[in-house]
């Protein structure tokens, strides 16, 4: 069986293409969204989603969430007595994830669609690619977020030539890609986007606010109270976008802190983020060759789209109201079952077909000489220019810059800067010369080829010896090696991960230890009803432990309600 996930940097969701079309499957919890957080309880045991998502509260110092926005890194982080890197802890959401769908579907998953933001770059989707692996999955196809929503709202069957822009906002990622359709096609003519913009930033915006204007500083909060406050934001920034005025309780110390904003000033915070989304928005209709009024519809996607402040840009800069009927967290994991059925073959989608680009420029390191005979290093020489649609390969003649030069190095870097100092080095390859030849003679045809799922090859030929030489990246800093995959599988293959049918009791009692931090007033009733599901879980009766369980959840509901 072939699913589509979207793995995102808050929520997670997988689901696959039905005969009815696309699916998503709920968690243990009967939900959607997975909450994208792994925590380590006291007995060793690794949680995955919205009990591990509570223990940001209760247990900040073992738990971790946003890593999302570390892949691609060798950025590390302790959980207990072991050292995670974002592929680990993405694995551990995609096992989790894979578990709901093959006890919904009653077999085994073995291979996935993954949806990654059109932005990522190379090593970011080496990174993905390797947590599919590290879960046991093999990952059949990435596909760019834009894409995929325009595949949930069924772009491809529009009239021919319609031409859309996806604005797509996430909890961590920005992505803006512009599609046109023709004769079933849904070809992508540009895409543009910020790896570092998303909804967490603007809680970030929220929180800095807060503390400014109650004359605080994040030293003064223990981890715990650090994160009830973001806990309360968050529930603010999302109220903030149907009501004109919010405002939070939150405990610090021996204190209740009050705390009020109204959409006016969040619009005025928040203005630096809106001008960074502008940005990609404009470069992705510049390279597209189109003006606003050119296109037929836009699309928002991702759950923090839906703040009325994006609306409202968009409006400015468009001059309409954008497309928001399929819910803006499950559009992107529509999409990417559609493509998994692409992929399967499904006789429903025979007649789709998906086109994608390369969202940076791809080239190599060059040196010039000026008019005065000084050399100059450092240049960019673009190869495959960003936006080409793939797969693409592409071609060009390099020579070295002096006489009897017996290796030409071949330096290869993504993105935008005439400079490579200001670029992302991928790799680079030495290339053996013939000295004895005069420069002009001694050249290097250099070809690039970039596939549909974001995989560069490069080749490099001498043009006296005609050998073939070819670049291998996996070496980059930050991406994982075969053998260190294999290591770090057979690492998480030993860890205690608690069965799938106990995530709703370890959800229950997670939310208790969470309202517990939270409330002072409620805790002699929580405590109690903690040690009563407690005893209901001793008794291994399942009758007992769904209706205590049941009893306890709606309780703590009443209590939320309450409070």
């Amino acid at each position: 069986m072939i699913v589509g996930i979207d793995l995102g940097t808050t929520h997670s969701l997988i689901g696959y293409f039905s005969d009815d079309g696309p699916k998503l499957f709920p968690n243990a919890l009967g939900e959607l969204l997975t909450p994208s957080v792994v925590s380590l309880d006291d007995d060793g045991h690794m949680i995955v989603g919205e009990a591990a998502r509570d223990r940001l509260i209760s247990h900040p110092q073992s738990t971790v969430a946003t890593f999302k926005r570390w892949m691609g890194t060798s950025r590390e982080t302790e959980l207990g007595r072991r050292m995670f890197r974002p592929e680990e802890l993405s694995a551990l959401v995609l096992r989790s994830l894979i578990a709901d769908a093959e006890a919904a579907l009653g077999e085994k998953v073995e291979e996935a669609v993954i949806s990654v933001p059109a932005y990522f770059s190379d090593a970011q989707r080496k990174a993905t690619r390797a947590a599919g692996e590290l879960a046991g999955i093999k990952v059949e196809r990435l596909i760019n977020e834009p894409t995929a929503a325009a595949l949930a709202y069924g772009l491809e069957a529009k009239p021919e030539g319609s031409r859309f822009l996806v604005f797509d906002l996430g909890g961590g990622t920005f992505d803006v890609s512009v599609l046109e359709t023709f004769e079933g096609v849904v070809e992508v003519h540009a895409s543009a986007g910020d790896n570092y913009l998303g909804g967490e930033d603007f809680l970030d915006v929220l929180e800095n606010a807060c503390l400014s204007d109650l004359k605080l500083h994040t030293g003064d909060f223990s981890p715990v109270e650090r994160g009830l406050l973001r806990r309360r934001l968050e529930v603010l920034k999302r109220t903030l976008s149907q009501q004109p005025e919010q405002r939070i309780d939150c405990l610090v110390g021996e204190r209740t802190i009050h705390w009020e904003i109204d959409q006016d000033r969040f619009l005025q915070l928040a203005e630096p983020l809106m001008q960074r989304m502008r940005a990609p928005l404009e470069r992705a209709l510049r390279d597209a060759r189109l003006q606003p009024e050119q296109l037929n519809e836009i699309v928002l996607v991702g759950g923090a789209s839906r703040m009325p402040l994006v609306s409202r840009l968009i409006a400015r800069m468009f001059g309409r109201l954008p497309l928001r009927h399929i819910n803006p967290d499950e559009a992107i994991a529509l999409g990417a079952c559609v493509a998994s059925g692409l992929k399967r073959r499904n006789v429903k989608l025979d007649e789709i077909i998906l086109t994608d680009v390369c969202p940076y420029t791809l080239g190599v390191e060059v040196g010039q000489k000026d008019e005065h005979g000084n050399l100059q290093n450092g240049l960019f020489s673009p190869i495959i220019q960003r936006n080409s649609v793939v797969p693409i390969s592409r071609e060009s003649n390099y020579y070295p810059m002096g006489e009897r030069q017996k290796v030409l190095t071949l330096k290869v870097y993504q993105g935008e800067s005439p400079l490579v100092a200001k670029n992302i080095k991928l790799g680079q390859l030495e290339v053996p010369l013939n000295p004895t030849l005069p420069r002009a003679d001694n050249g290097v045809k250099v070809r690039f080829t970039y596939d549909i799922n974001g995989v560069l090859q490069v080749e490099a030929t001498p043009m006296a010896s005609g050998t073939r030489y070819e670049l291998v990246l996996e070496q980059n800093p930050g991406i994982l090696s075969e053998a260190e995959i294999r290591a770090r599988l057979d690492s998480l293959s030993e860890l205690k991960i608690h069965p799938r049918s106990k995530q709703e009791n370890i959800a229950v009692l997670a939310r208790a230890e969470r309202l517990f931090e939270e409330h002072i007033v409620a805790r002699d009733a929580l405590r109690e009803w903690i040690g009563l599901f407690t005893q209901s879980l001793e008794s291994q009766d399942e009758r007992l432990i769904s209706d205590h369980r049941t009893r306890f959840s709606q309780a703590m509901d009443e209590l939320e309600r309450q409070l």
